[in-house]
C-alpha cells in the first residue's frame, strides 16, 4: 500500500508509518503553506496514485473521490473532518480517521494566556515601553493597571475537552466555573450547569467552545451579547460562524461590553470588512493560532498512527472511524 501524507508529521511516526506501508510519500502543506481545493487534490492524487490519504486542510470532495475511486482510508488531522464531504466518503465507503484532542492543551493555554494579557493590558503596555513613551514623569504603575483572573466568574458555551482543559487551568485562580452544554444532563463535579442566558448575562468572562453545526451556526445573537455585563469579556476562540460579527461590533463600539478577544473571523486571511473589528480598542484579535503549537504536531502525529495501526489490524473499528456507519473497506 501507498501512503499520501498531506499534513506535518513527526518524524518518529513517519518512521511508524514506513513499516506499515509500502512507500510513504510526505509532502505536508506547510512546505509551501497551500492547502489544495478540490481540483488541486485530485490532481495530485492522480499523480500519487496512493491507496490512503493524510490530510488537514486539504479539500477531500465528491468531485475528488468520484475522480479518484482508489483510497481506502483518509485520515485527518482534525478533531472534527471539516474539510472532508462526509456523505460523500459515506457513499464511497471510505472511513475516516481523526485526531479529537490533538490541540485542546494548546488552545486551552492560549485562552487563558489572552484572558490574563486583556486583564493586564499587556500589549498596549508593551507597544508603549517600546515606542519610548515611558519618559521622566510619567507613573506605569498607574497607567497600565489591570485585573487579576482570580475569582472571575467563567461561563463556557459548550463544554467539552478544551472547555474542560480550560477549566482544570482556571482552578489555579480559584475562578467560579459554569457552562451550557445541551448533550450534558447537569452538573459537572464543581462545574454548575446553566441556560445559555444566564451565562451571558452573569459572567465575567464568557468563551465559546462549540463546533459549527446547524444548531450552532450565529446562535449568539445581538440580544445575548448586550445581556452580558458592562465589564464582561466576550471571547471566541472556536469558530466565527457561531457569533453574529455585525452585531459583536456594534456591541464593542458602543461599549455595552468590556472587550473581546477573538482568534477567528468571517475570511482568513481577513477583508476590510473583518478586520473593522480589529479597530475597536477593546479587541484583542490574534490570527487562528490558539491551536498553533509545535507539540500539536506530536500529538496528531501519533493519535492517527495509532489509529492506523488498528486500522490495518481490524482493532477497536468503531472507536477510531468518525464515521462509524462506514466500517467496511
Amino acid at each position: 500500500m501507498k501512503l499520501y501524507v498531506r499534513a506535518p508529521f513527526s518524524e518518529k511516526c513517519l518512521n511508524e508509518l514506513g513499516g506499515m506501508f509500502d512507500e510513504v510519500v510526505y509532502e505536508p502543506w506547510t512546505t509551501t503553506g497551500e492547502r489544495y481545493y478540490e481540483d488541486e487534490m485530485l490532481e495530485h492524487l492522480i499523480q500519487q496514485q496512493p491507496d490512503a490519504l493524510i490530510t488537514e486542510l486539504d479539500r477531500v470532495t465528491e468531485k475528488v473521490l468520484r475522480g479518484y475511486d482508489h483510497l481506502q482510508f483518509i485520515g485527518d488531522c482534525r478533531g472534527e473532518p471539516a474539510n472532508i464531504q462526509m456523505d460523500a466518503c459515506t457513499a464511497a465507503g471510505i472511513p475516516i480517521l481523526c485526531t479529537p484532542g490533538r490541540n485542546t492543551q494548546a488552545v486551552a493555554e492560549m485562552v487563558v494566556g489572552l484572558i490574563l494579557a486583556f486583564y493586564r493590558r499587556l500589549i498596549p503596555a508593551i507597544q508603549w515601553t517600546k515606542g519610548g513613551e515611558w519618559v521622566a514623569g510619567t507613573t506605569p504603575y498607574y497607567l497600565w493597571m489591570g485585573n487579576e483572573l482570580q475569582g472571575k466568574k467563567v461561563g463556557f458555551v459548550g463544554f467539552g475537552r478544551i472547555s474542560h482543559a480550560v477549566a482544570k487551568i482556571l482552578e489555579g485562580f480559584d475562578c467560579d466555573v459554569s457552562f451550557y452544554d445541551p448533550f450534558l444532563s447537569g452538573d459537572q463535579g464543581r462545574y454548575h450547569k446553566r441556560t445559555l442566558e444566564e451565562i451571558f448575562a452573569e459572567s465575567d468572562i464568557v468563551s465559546l467552545h462549540l463546533p459549527v453545526m446547524d444548531s450552532t451556526r450565529g446562535m449568539i445573537t445581538e440580544p445575548l451579547l448586550r445581556s452580558m455585563r458592562k465589564d464582561a469579556l466576550f471571547v471566541n476562540a472556536a469558530r466565527s460562524a457561531l457569533v453574529d460579527y455585525g452585531a459583536l461590533r456594534r456591541v464593542l463600539e458602543e461599549e455595552k461590553i468590556r472587550g473581546a478577544i477573538l482568534d477567528v473571523l468571517n475570511t482568513e486571511p481577513p477583508t476590510p470588512e473583518d478586520l473593522s473589528i480589529a479597530k475597536c480598542p477593546n479587541v484583542l484579535l490574534t490570527p487562528h493560532i490558539c491551536g498553533a503549537t509545535y507539540e500539536v504536531t506530536d500529538h496528531q502525529s501519533d493519535i492517527l498512527t495509532n489509529s492506523i495501526r488498528k486500522w490495518l489490524k481490524e482493532e477497536d473499528l468503531e472507536k477510531i472511524v468518525y464515521n462509524r456507519d462506514v466500517l467496511k473497506r
